[in-house]
């Protein structure tokens, strides 16, 4: 089983390639969002796809857009992919493409953290902070908070690093009144979907939103939501404090190059095709759960 690394179609015109998704102009209202089945792992994309990744995020980001369209707006026009391409581009748009509106990206990462996890913990040991927000003293690694957090971050171009950022810097880049809104729209919308994803046996330790506004000015919900990709999804029968649980999501992949001893430098090494499988089987397992 091989997977889609890199999408080239003939009918529409590729506007960028982003660590997952590919973007092609339909028109200028409208743009068609391809997800391959590439990975970036530690902001390296790596050469080895997981099969079947792109359709099985489609599917979960399209669950969520449905799910969550009460609360805000997403990108999605309700066109079919199928409809904007050449029947010869068909097989690389099947399942894993959505029409979207072109909007203005806000140009922040939007993160809710509804657990001490990943850079969140790391930063706490340091300081009892995370992004600069003081946290209760003696919590440890993966314990709830005691309300979801929103901690933004800047968007870095592919092959950079998305840094943690205060919410005045926030502020500053995006305005005191959009920066309240996406701050407050990000949290509603984890707390609707953590609450749904505990019925189902998952916990949504943290996500990241990506907002844009529309031609109105409305904020819209875009590019992805709340997949293994944006999130980290933990087994809530096994979940414990006190360590880093295990999740639905990349983190065999993670660990395998820990384990290897790479640098975290482009090239990343060869990943095996059992480890890239067992990542496939983990994001299939998350889908089936959320909508079974």
């Amino acid at each position: 089983m091989t997977g889609l690394n890199t999408t080239q179609l003939t009918s529409l015109k590729k506007i960028y390639s982003g660590k997952v998704r590919d973007l092609y102009e339909i028109d200028d209202k409208r743009m068609l969002m391809i997800a391959t089945d590439r990975l970036s792992a530690f902001d390296v994309i790596l050469d080895d796809p997981i099969p079947g990744k792109g359709q099985i995020l489609t599917a979960i980001s399209n669950f969520w857009f449905d799910k969550l369209q009460a609360l805000v707006p997403c990108h999605l026009t309700g066109d079919a992919p199928e409809d904007v391409v050449s029947a010869a581009d068909l097989p690389q748009v099947a399942g894993r493409a959505v029409v979207a509106k072109r909007l203005k990206p806000v140009p922040i990462e939007a993160v809710v953290r509804g657990y001490l996890a990943g850079s969140g913990w790391k930063e706490y040991r340091q300081s009892g902070t995370v992004c600069g927000l003081a946290l209760p003293a003696g919590l440890r690694e993966a314990d709830k908070l005691p309300e979801p957090i929103f901690t933004p971050s800047t968007k870095a171009a592919v092959g950079d690093h998305d840094e943690n950022i205060s919410y005045q810097r926030c502020e500053e880049i995006v305005g005191a009144e959009l920066a309240a809104q996406v701050r407050d729209t990000a949290i509603k919308l984890y707390r609707a979907a953590a609450e749904y994803a505990a019925s189902r046996g998952i916990i949504i330790c943290d996500t990241k939103f990506e907002f844009g506004l529309d031609e109105n000015g409305v904020l819209t919900l875009m590019d992805e939501a709340l997949t293994p990709d944006s999130s980290r999804f933990w087994p809530a029968d096994s979940y414990a404090p006190g360590g880093n649980p295990p999740s639905f999501d990349k983190q065999f992949v993670r660990d395998w190059l820990e384990a290897s001893g790479w640098d975290k430098q482009a090239p990343a090494p060869t990943v095996p095709l059992e480890v890239r499988e067992k990542t496939a089987a983990k994001y299939k397992e998350a889908l089936d759960r959320l909508t079974a």
